[in-house]
């Protein structure tokens, strides 16, 4: 059991736990330096470069989008049956509106025209297949997944698709996720942390497997507000805030695609519950890279929650 417990996003099937909190582990600190709490940050990454006192663990997943002997490829979608690809042409089609809607996003205008053509032309309501696959070439055309060639840009958006389909549909993929982080939590545990499909991941922990008060849930770049890609598939239904949350924290960069509602009060009813904090939209800035984890670990915006929490326990 840990007192901080981290949980990763997409596209992370070649790290294992001890890279991941290699990465995750400074950048946290960073960000609770940032909020002024110099001598916690140190207790959770110390000089000269290590891990601290604070028992923060990585709760990782990726390898099991591995799995040998698998069908499909990471690549490609042409494997997934027609729930799996309506709810992948889905979530494509949700991040080319978002941009859309969002008239500072740097992708505005890009992607207006996609949707316009995908529209006019009819190739959203086409043959599935034909439409999905109109779609992913619009969103592949998005400056903000330009990681690379366009190949390149298209086999990640494929396998990010792929992940979160996984989760959302496969009852067995879903079980997997959540043996990896329920060992790491207990009635010691201060902080959950998820990012991006992580996020997901720790809303349903908090909301299903917690069975005494926790201090505090954090999401960043949550994909929870999606209505019918996510928040319709969440367990349980009707989702409501997690009754052993005393606190929850959602930030997300205006810019970033994958947190499509960034404000999150109207989804998930209190239910009047007492004794609860909801900061359902802070926001953040992370330029360039708007859905980066470390990005958003590094704001003061999740450093003070963190350090208020750990401190609040007075286990640090």
């Amino acid at each position: 059991m840990a007192e901080v417990v981290l949980i990763h996003g997409i596209a992370q099937e070649q790290e294992g736990p001890a890279s991941l909190e290699a990465k995750w582990l400074p950048a946290l600190s960073d960000g609770v330096r940032a909020a002024g709490y110099g001598s916690l940050a140190d207790r959770i990454w110390g000089a000269p470069g290590r891990p601290g006192v604070v028992d923060a663990r990585m709760a990782a997943y990726g390898d099991l989008f591995l799995t040998p002997g698998a069908q499909g490829s990471d690549n490609d979608l042409d494997d997934l049956d027609p729930e799996a690809l309506a709810l992948a042409e889905g979530l494509a089609e949700e991040w080319l509106r978002r941009a859309v809607e969002r008239n500072d996003h740097p992708d505005h205008n890009t992607a207006a025209l996609e949707l316009g053509y995908l529209e006019s032309t009819g190739e959203i309501q086409g043959v599935r297949e034909e439409a999905a696959r109109a779609v992913l070439n619009a969103v592949a055309r998005l400056q903000w997944f330009a990681v690379g060639s366009m190949g390149f840009t298209e086999r990640f958006i494929n396998k990010s698709l792929r992940q979160v389909t996984a989760y959302m549909t496969n009852p067995q993929m879903r079980e997997s996720i959540l043996e990896r982080v329920l060992p790491h939590l207990g009635p010691d545990t201060k902080v959950v942390i998820g990012h991006s499909l992580g996020s997901v991941v720790a809303y349903e922990v908090a909301a299903n497997h917690l069975t005494s008060p926790m201090p505090l849930l954090v999401t960043l770049g949550s994909p929870l507000g999606l209505r019918t890609v996510v928040y319709d598939r969440l367990q349980p239904q009707p989702p409501t805030y997690p009754k052993h949350v005393q606190r929850w924290v959602n930030i997300a960069d205006r810019n970033d695609l994958v947190a499509a509602e960034p404000d999150l009060s109207k989804l998930f009813p209190t239910n009047e519950l007492t004794g609860i904090t909801f900061e359902a939209s802070a926001r953040v800035n992370n330029g360039s890279r708007p859905h980066d984890a470390e990005y958003y670990l590094r704001k003061p915006e999740l450093g003070r929650p963190v350090a208020e929490a750990l401190f609040a326990t007075g286990n640090v």
